[in-house]
């Protein structure tokens, strides 16, 4: 299987229209940092179960990701890259219609995904958007299927983006996205439960850096 048969491109303050323009968030000091993960390996595991599954990806395209999970779970990787469009709303100062924009992207069927790798998106997102971008990932996994999130523990006013790429199914590399980031928002348990309301949390690990690792899945 090719590499282009793996990949597919999908298409604290409330969110206001920014005045003037946004540079690029400045990149974190020092090299990346390699930090080890307790939910991915549970996220592949879930996966594995699925013949040739159905993958989303909020991230942005990054070579190593697509190779492993095509090694590993022979999937379909939709890369929707999401960092990109909360950057484009903010630089054209259109935050507020971003949680409409979030939902008119996603033109999957109902139960028609595996599984859903959202990283830290909804760290960068308000609680309207939040709420939008995780009723269409409930809509679109499949009953068995697995999400995977990070979530911030300490709200920050600007953050810049990350990639997070796969070194071993352990292990990521936090590698500096470029792009305008934004303020970092905090979500209880009991938010990101409500949130996703139709999946349960199956894993949940609070990492040294405070991150919380959360897999959540859709009862088969």
């Amino acid at each position: 299987m090719s590499i282009s048969d793996l990949l597919k491109f999908g298409g604290k303050r409330p969110d206001v229209p920014v005045a003037g323009p946004i540079g690029d968030a400045p990149a974190p000091a020092g090299p990346d940092t390699v930090v080890a993960s307790k939910a991915l390996p549970k996220f592949i595991g879930a996966l594995s179960h699925h013949e040739a599954p159905v993958l989303v990806d909020f991230g942005p395209v990054i070579g190593t990701n697509v190779a492993f999970f095509g090694e590993q779970l022979g999937c379909k990787l939709v890369i929707e890259d999401l960092d990109a469009q909360i950057d484009r709303h903010t630089r054209e100062g259109t935050r507020d219609v971003l949680a409409e924009s979030l939902v008119k992207r996603f033109g999957q069927a109902d139960g028609s995904v595996d599984g859903v790798l959202c990283w830290d998106v909804f760290d960068f997102l308000s609680p309207a958007a939040a709420k939008a971008l995780a009723l269409q990932v409930v809509r679109i996994l499949k009953p068995g299927g697995a999400v995977m999130g990070f979530f911030c523990t300490k709200a920050v006013d600007r953050a810049p983006f990350t990639k997070f790429e796969i070194v071993e199914p352990q292990t990521l590399r936090h590698r500096h996205h470029p792009g305008s980031g934004g303020p970092k928002y905090v979500l209880q348990n009991r938010d990101i439960i409500k949130m996703f309301d139709g999946l349960f949390v199956s894993e949940s690990f609070l990492l040294k850096s405070n991150t919380r690792e959360i897999l959540l899945r859709k009862r088969a």
